[in-house]
């Protein structure tokens, strides 16, 4: 159910996108659903790059912003972050518990997303089948996950407690098989996927609008478009 009071979710079914539908879900607040179609270059419309001037998704509209007027707000490590401090929840307020979710959360922003993002690029979109950028890339995904495994060796959530920071690692770790990576390698990421996996918002999250998800590999157009920035 959606009101006029409801936030709006501009989102597409990717692992960025999802970090924000999960988030929602888990919240349980009423949003609405704005598709933003990045294979047909919709994240280019004017009216949708006065909100995420990236033209990236997802971005998020909040009609009851701080001191109750409209908010929007771009960049899904930023959204995870305002909606955290809005409602109060997932997001610590202790400031050594912050900073530890903060820091697992850049590191995702950082490199457990880019460089699995460059790895997935290389390996199957490229014309061009570069041996050292597959391998470059490859390479640190494997050792990217090395770091997440040592650190849910010890804990069931990255950070201690359940975050943000899974809600922004989990998308890009369920396509670990595309990625190239031997789940059986890094166990403790294994079983931290399935207690992911066994949270109801978690996977209503991932299932959001994903029979739109289009493999983007036998679409010409949609490469032209995702590859070669070319707005619609």
């Amino acid at each position: 159910m959606t009101s006029s009071k409801s936030l709006r979710l501009y989102y597409w079914p990717t692992p960025n996108g999802w970090k924000i539908s999960i988030m929602l879900e888990e919240l349980g607040v009423p949003y609405e659903v704005i598709p933003i179609d990045i294979g047909k270059g919709a994240q280019f419309d004017p009216e949708f790059l006065k909100i995420s001037p990236n033209n990236k998704m997802p971005a998020l509209v909040d009609p009851d912003g701080p001191g109750g007027e409209p908010i929007s707000v771009f960049e899904s490590g930023a959204i995870l972050m305002y909606l955290g401090r809005k409602f109060g929840k997932f997001y610590p307020t202790d400031e050594r518990a912050r900073v530890e979710v903060e820091q697992w959360l850049m590191w995702q922003m950082g490199g457990f997303g880019p460089m699995l993002g460059q790895n997935h690029h290389f390996a199957k979109y490229a014309p061009e089948k570069i041996p050292y950028a597959i391998d470059r890339y490859r390479n640190e995904t494997h050792r990217l996950y090395g770091v997440l495994n040592k650190q849910l060796a010890t804990r069931d959530y990255v950070a201690g407690d359940y975050s943000i920071a899974d809600m922004a690692i989990v998308g890009w770790a369920t396509l670990w098989e595309g990625q190239g990576i031997d789940l059986a390698e890094f166990p403790h990421v294994a079983a931290w996927l399935d207690r992911m996996r066994a949270r109801p918002a978690v996977t209503r999250g991932l299932a959001l609008a994903r029979d739109q998800r289009r493999d983007v590999a036998t679409d010409e157009e949609a490469k032209k478009v995702l590859f070669g920035q070319r707005a619609r």
